[in-house]
């Protein structure tokens, strides 16, 4: 009757221990869509070096020193050792360990027959050797993980490079467009100060008001009043553009101009192989493959473990006896452990590895509808970018055409000076838009760039 109260004791001990969340795996829910939105073609292999395309001397030497000194791109790299290193270590789970041990032990004692001190020395060693059987894969998949986690890594380490070449491209296209900027308001600002003098001579000889010279001086200041801005913008500009580069802020040197950079021609045919080579999709998906393999020696550690040991050891007088001496006393044996009151925690274990299992999942899948939404998104930014700088370019010539009329009007006295100003104010705002949306355009090619993981021959 005693021993009853200590049984339904242990039973709940047991069945405490037994307690698990019971999180259950999640249904894939991806839905790959079989086009892009816009009508593009399936298929055109990937482009390494797409940058080139941009024949930009400067660029290219950008590119390829960011490459090699950007601190991210050094950083992934330096994880890619780490997770080397990780493998490395998951690996020597699936071999046998053997231990070595030398001791020395020097001691003094009192002889019973004369009562003098006797010294000794004991020297001994012995090798220990153990081998843990992996019978439910326990450890296989512990490496199975390490491995799919160091190829996400490697993965990282691409979309990094990736990354850091897309914005030193958009960093120094941008660049070229505030100086092509810097150019147009420098060009205005010459005409404006023409315009000034004439608006001077012409009140001076009374043949205009001082209205009309007030407005050409305040134009004038307005204009130049722009010069210092785009200049702080564009030393901002080459200071981060530096710092992509692993440099410190400085001037960033100049292989072409920005009229130079032609928008590229979207080829016929556009990859559809994406998940085959974009790296932040091959990294989360191989991410998945680390969480399913933890999730695997997560649930072997439910199950019990065969150990086997095997130890020898030999002690003498004397090193060179020792070293001499086979194996002296020796044991060889196994043991079976499986977990009972520590099977709570490992049911624990597993319903967080399930969970962050599911969180790949989904991670995973949301990596990939991102990714065809910004491939999406930079079509149609192209498509649209270009109908609207097409718009501007001839705006700008009617502009051109509408300031050479008012001048000469103005010139010969048949309309004031407020019509010449108009047009001077239209054609400025137009000639800044046109670079503003041709660099919206170049940029929204380097997003396309990178929302594939890379560029495509034949564009």
């Amino acid at each position: 009757m005693k021993q009853r109260p200590i049984a339904l004791l242990l039973a709940a001990v047991l069945l405490a221990a037994c307690q698990s969340v019971d999180v259950k795996p999640a249904k894939p829910s991806l839905h790959i869509p079989p086009q892009w939105r816009l009508a593009v073609g399936p298929a055109s292999p990937v482009e390494g070096v797409w940058w080139r395309h941009f024949h930009d001397s400067a660029l290219n030497r950008y590119v390829d020193q960011a490459l090699q000194y950007n601190t991210d791109v050094l950083i992934a790299r330096e994880r890619i050792n780490e997770y080397q290193a990780r493998v490395y270590a998951s690996q020597g789970d699936l071999f046998p360990t053997l231990d070595a041990g030398l001791s020395a032990t020097r001691a003094r004692s009192q002889s019973a027959a004369t009562g003098q001190p006797v010294y000794s020395t004991l020297y001994k060693g012995n090798l220990t050797a153990s081998y843990d059987v992996d019978i439910w894969g326990a450890n296989r998949s512990a490496t199975e993980a390490a491995e799919a986690g160091l190829d996400a890594q490697k993965a990282a380490a691409a979309a990094a490079n990736l990354t850091v070449a897309s914005s030193v491209a958009g960093g120094y296209v941008t660049l070229l467009s505030l100086d092509e900027q810097l150019k147009v308001t420098l060009a205005t600002l010459e005409a404006r100060e023409a315009s000034f003098r004439l608006a001077q001579r012409q009140f001076e000889t009374g043949y205009s008001s001082r209205l009309e010279l007030m407005q050409a001086d305040s134009e004038l200041r307005a204009t130049r009043a722009q010069v210092p801005q785009i200049r702080h913008q564009i030393a901002e500009q080459e200071n981060a553009l530096s710092l992509l580069l692993g440099a410190n802020p400085q001037s960033v040197v100049r292989g072409g101009t920005f009229d130079r950079l032609t928008p590229l021609t979207l080829p016929s045919q556009l990859p559809s192989s994406l998940l085959n080579r974009r790296p932040d999709i091959i990294q989360a998906e191989r991410q998945l493959v680390a969480a399913d393999a933890t999730l695997a020696a997560s649930r072997a550690q439910l199950l019990p473990s065969i150990n086997l040991t095997a130890t020898g050891s030999v002690q003498d007088r004397t090193l060179p006896g020792l070293l001499d001496n086979p194996l002296q006393l020796w044991s060889i044996g196994g043991s079976i452990l499986a977990p009972l009151l520590n099977r709570q925690a490992l049911n624990a274990q597993v319903d967080v590895s399930m969970s962050q299992r599911n969180q790949a999942l989904y991670s995973y899948e949301n990596t990939v509808r991102n990714a065809f939404k910004e491939v999406n998104d930079s079509l149609d930014a192209i498509r649209r970018l270009q109908e609207q700088l097409q718009e501007l370019e001839e705006q700008e010539t009617v502009a051109q055409e509408t300031l050479r009329i008012a001048q000469n009007r103005y010139r010969n006295g048949y309309s004031s000076y407020l019509d010449e100003l108009d047009a001077q104010r239209t054609l400025f705002s137009t000639q800044l838009n046109v670079v503003q949306v041709k660099n919206s355009l170049l940029q929204a090619q380097i997003d396309l760039y990178r929302a594939l993981g890379g560029g495509w021959n034949g564009g």
